[in-house]
């Protein structure tokens, strides 16, 4: 996996209403006991532990931010572990990966892991920046192999249901491309670009997503189901 820089990280951990977004077209599926890998500072997990889930266990190979999860998430039903999948050996109802994925170089190998993980009838969850052609300076800075494209989604995934694909972030996808236009030198967004993409440009996508049926946007949520 490549590393993920700590300013991205904190940068990004602020786009509240982004992660809100991304947990709400999610929160269905989140149920019983969760596995979320590569758990970063916990960005998304502050809000979804308030779900009425029975468990969290989160895995995190970065040692500071595996540190920090530790700090910031004392519940009795959170266990943090400075892993890879591979030494995970419980069973689990929900596995998460939000914006994980595109850092893992075998990422079909990882889902094979995650399959093996995943309780009869589980849920699945992915969510990756989509659409090759706009991979750009950023994604390199943060250690992305790759941006999807619906096949990859689309073909046979082992035991796995799909159960669906949607776009999201319409808007988000003309300001990236735009920003890989005339900002081509720049590697992470500055705070004020993170803000009023998250701010501003959120919500109206919330809006654009819905009457575009989800059939576009900058990054895919994917829900698969493990059959019985």
């Amino acid at each position: 996996m490549k590393k993920y820089p700590n300013i991205a990280t904190h940068r990004f951990d602020n786009a509240t209403f982004n992660i809100k977004y991304l947990l709400n077209l999610c929160k269905e599926h989140i149920a019983g006991k969760v596995l979320d890998v590569g758990a970063g500072c916990g960005s998304f997990t502050k809000i979804y532990s308030s779900f009425n889930i029975s468990s969290i266990t989160l895995t995190e190979v970065d040692k500071e931010n595996f540190h920090n999860l530790r700090k910031n998430f004392k519940k009795k039903n959170i266990k943090i572990f400075n892993c890879k999948i591979k030494k995970i050996r419980n069973n689990f109802d929900t596995i998460m990966y939000f914006h994980v994925l595109e850092h893992i170089y075998d990422d079909f190998d990882e889902l094979k892991e995650a399959n093996k993980r995943l309780k009869p009838n589980g849920k699945l969850i992915i969510v990756v920046p989509a659409h090759s052609k706009i991979y750009g300076k950023l994604d390199k800075a943060v250690g992305h192999y790759r941006r999807y494209e619906e096949k990859f989604f689309r073909r046979k995934i082992f035991s796995l249901r799909r159960v669906n694909i949607k776009f999201v972030d319409s808007m988000g996808y003309f300001l990236y491309l735009l920003n890989n236009i005339f900002f081509s030198e720049e590697k992470i967004p500055s705070k004020f670009k993170i803000f009023i993409w998250d701010k501003i440009f959120i919500p109206i996508s919330m809006l654009t997503d819905y009457f575009l049926k989800y059939k576009f946007g900058k990054c895919i949520v994917a829900v698969y189901q493990k059959n019985k």
